[in-house]
């Protein structure tokens, strides 16, 4: 801990020019992220930058080594990459590969927040996603454009089982609100 907390500082000072850094804890490390988008973590004091395709290239011709954890007793290779001695050493390249990460990071978060997923709708879950997937509904422009009702029809016709909730729940992701707050 000691050792992030200091690998921590001196990323913050080596990377100030990108603007005001900010440090919370994330993933048994601490991430870094300027206006709440993060991209860098520092674990088992080691930096590791987030990967985008702008770096990639640099990723690989450089075989910077992948951030592992373990979920479940399995390892997961996350989307970070380990900054090593050599490119510590060059400060003008690290704050160049750290400004496209932020850059990427930033990408990603507006096409996220542009193309949400169903389940991240109200309402809805990753099984109601799962069941809207399978009758052709991928995307809240699709889910509109079929409406609740038919939407509602198709997965009726296909489980039995589905309540009218399902249907209110529909319409409530549709209209952006709860499905209690639905207008009678």
């Amino acid at each position: 801990m000691k050792q992030s907390k200091s690998q921590i500082e001196k990323a913050m000072h080596q990377l100030a020019e990108l603007g005001d850094i900010e440090c919370r804890s994330q993933f048994g490390g601490y991430s870094l992220s300027i206006e709440d988008v993060v991209f860098a973590l520092v674990a088992e004091g080691e930096l590791y930058l987030r990967a985008c395709e702008q770096v990639k290239p640099y990723i690989v011709e450089r075989k910077m080594q992948p951030l592992h954890f373990t979920k479940r007793g399995l390892p997961v290779a996350l989307d970070y990459y380990r900054v090593d001695d050599p490119l510590w050493k060059e400060p003008g390249q690290l704050v160049a590969l750290s400004r496209l990460c932020l850059q990427g990071a930033r990408q990603q978060r507006t096409t996220k927040q542009q193309n949400p997923r169903l389940k991240d709708l109200p309402n809805l879950t990753v099984r109601i996603e799962t069941l809207l997937r399978q009758i052709g509904v991928s995307t809240l422009a699709m889910l509109k454009e079929q409406g609740a009702r038919r939407c509602w029809l198709k997965l009726y016709a296909s489980n039995n089982n589905l309540g009218i909730n399902v249907l209110f729940a529909l319409e409530g992701a549709i209209m952006g609100r709860h499905h209690e707050a639905l207008p009678a």
